[in-house]
């Protein structure tokens, strides 16, 4: 008896588990092709630009400073050397440590922008799959499971973009070699 209700219970696991629904989806194409990506981009962008023009204004001054040092240090007392190199040296080490804290900035200001972006496709993924009811959703971007057969998933792709308002530019024809 007890052998009868285990197989029972294991037909019934099975046919419940393949009346389920999956599907897949690549996160990261539905995310560049949203407009917001687009935006944050260029706000990215722009805010990359102002840190690299400071950090060239800082690179100029270090390279004007020493190619004043390099032209007069022949001339120059011990005393005044010395302390011009030590502003070269300060100088350097000011760029470097501004470089750091570009980059964590730059790395800090793409999470800020991106974050919401990514928040928003995961929100209409989440709603598409509710209301075609599957249970799962694959992101095939960065796929975690060791196997699965993409082919036998529903794409939702066409499905999320829809609820995000995305229209899918029309491929430009090819141009033929003459």
């Amino acid at each position: 008896m007890k052998k009868l209700f285990i197989l029972v219970a294991a037909l019934f696991t099975i046919g419940t588990v393949s009346a389920q629904k999956f599907a897949r989806v690549n996160l990261q194409e539905i995310v560049v092709a949203m407009p917001e990506f687009e935006q944050a981009q260029k706000n990215l962008e722009a805010f990359g630009k102002d840190l690299q023009e400071q950090m060239e204004q800082i690179q100029v001054e270090f390279n004007n400073k020493y190619a004043d040092f390099q032209k007069n240090q022949a001339t120059m007392a011990a005393s005044v050397k010395q302390m011009k190199q030590q502003e070269l040296e300060q100088l350097q080490q000011r760029f470097s440590e501004f470089q750091q804290i570009a980059q964590q900035d730059f790395q800090k200001k793409e999470a800020e922008l991106i974050e919401p972006v990514q928040k928003k496709a995961d929100e209409a993924v989440k709603k598409v799959a509710k209301a075609a009811g599957y249970i799962a959703v694959f992101n095939t971007a960065v796929p975690s499971l060791a196997y699965f057969d993409e082919a036998q998933l529903t794409d939702i792709a066409p499905l999320v973009k829809r609820e995000l308002g995305i229209v899918d530019k029309p491929a430009t024809p090819a141009t033929p070699a003459k």
